[in-house]
This record gives structure tokens, sequence and C-alpha cells, in this order.
């Protein structure tokens, strides 16, 4: 919508937001962009250095920037404009698949490419296999951003961790070598061993902890700082190790 269509429309805003020769705060731009979207006409105020910054917040007491006027009532930042219009705000302690979504959507298209690129078609069984082995990669990559923080959430509780808390720093490890040599199909005998013992060891740790405890903890798959519910989506991811780890001799004695 052009700035004359939203006068026409009777949309006033009133924005201020820091632009500063080092610096443009996203969430003004945000806040920008979502008023335009919604059909206002923004009146843009910058604030261009840190004491002009700090008079404002003294002035309106505020603790933070952007702040955008509607009618001549402040409605707050960025989270506050977006609960103005009826949109979910995330707290910071919200659960979330969405990080287990792009993951595993992402494998499975990639899984596809490789088959496509290989054989001319994506309807292979390879294309399967290494659907799985790329997740296991990509898990892996979280964890491995951060690998202090996964092995405490895991100490949390995984069996195995608890009596050695060493093997909270080496799974990460294993996971992602697990996964990279299942996609090149080399050194099963290593590979399939790696993923059996830690996903059967992370299987029967979440189902423990989940279904027998009773727990209500976050799970550590998508590395240590994720929101992420402990329960079906680790147990899933263990089960896939279990699966891979079962079925890459298969396919080798096979000759597949």
């Amino acid at each position: 919508m052009s700035a004359t269509q939203a006068a026409d429309t009777g949309k006033h805003a009133v924005l201020y937001r820091m632009v500063m020769e080092k610096h443009t705060c996203p969430y003004g731009l945000k806040s920008k962009d979502l008023l335009e979207r919604k059909g206002y006409e923004v009146e843009d105020h910058w604030l261009t250095s840190r004491a002009e910054t700090d008079a404002f917040k003294q002035k309106h007491d505020v603790k933070t920037t952007p702040q955008t006027f509607i009618g001549g009532e402040r409605v707050g930042g960025y989270d506050g404009l977006r609960e103005h219009f009826g949109q979910h705000v995330k707290s910071a302690d919200e659960t979330s698949y969405q990080p287990v979504i792009a993951i595993f959507s992402v494998a499975f298209l990639m899984g596809l490419a490789v088959s496509y690129v290989t054989y001319d078609t994506i309807f292979t069984l390879r294309a399967i296999e290494w659907f799985f082995a790329i997740s296991m990669c990509l898990l892996g990559i979280q964890k491995l951003q951060n690998v202090e923080s996964f092995s405490t959430m895991f100490l949390n509780y995984d069996l195995l961790a608890k009596r050695w808390v060493r093997y909270g720093y080496i799974y990460p490890f294993a996971e992602t070598l697990a996964g990279i040599l299942m996609i090149s199909g080399a050194l099963t005998w290593l590979s399939a061993p790696i993923a059996l013992v830690i996903g059967t060891i992370g299987a029967v740790s979440v189902f423990y902890a989940v279904y027998i405890q009773k727990r209500e903890l976050k799970c550590a798959c998508v590395g240590g700082g994720s929101n992420v519910p402990l329960g079906f989506v680790s147990l899933t991811e263990n089960l896939v190790m279990i699966g891979m780890g079962l079925w890459m001799p298969i396919r080798m004695i096979w000759g597949g």
C-alpha cells in the first residue's frame, strides 16, 4: 500500500527507532515494515545518537526502542506491536518443534536431490537412506555448535552420560561421523555399531525419563539451547539410528 493510500484510510502511526551511523535497529525496521503491511502511514522518527535515544527513553519511561504510538497511545516495541495486531509472540521458554521440522524437511529434500543426481530419479531406496543419514549429520551439527551446552542438557536424562560425563562430549561427534559414513556408504563396520550403540542407549534413556519417570524435560537433540520438549522427537532420532545401524550391514551383505 502506498503512502497516499495509507493516508486515505486514516491509519497513522508514529515510530521512534534507532538509526545511527554504525547501527540501525533491526526491530525498528521490522516495526516499520509491519505497520506498512497493515496499511499504516508511518511517521518515522530517527534516534541518531545514544544521547538522543537515552533522552527519549527517559521522557517516555521506557527501557527499549523502537516504540510505536497509534492514536496518541503507546503500543510498545516490536513484540507489543505484534500483540496489538493479534499476532503470536513467542516467549523465551516456549516449546517449539520448528527446528526439528526444518532439519527433517531439509534432510528429506537433500536425500531426494542426491538420489536424483545419482540415479536420475528420486524413487530409490538410497534416497531414504540418505534422508536418515543426512538427518543424523544435521542434528549432529546442531549439537556441535555448542558441545558444552549440549552435554549439560544431555546429562538431565541420558543414562550413560550420568555415569560417564565424557560421553556427553563424545556423542555429537559420534552421531555426525556415523551420518557422514552412511551417506558415503563407507566403513559400515564402523558407522553401523556407532549408530546402533548410541541410538539404543538414547532410546532407552528417553523412554525411561519420559514414559516411566514422567519427567518434563527439554530435548538436547537439536542442541543445548533448544526448546524442543523431550519425548517423541528424541525417541524418533534414536530409533532412526537404531534402524540405520541394523539396516546398513544388511544392505552391505546383500550387495545393495
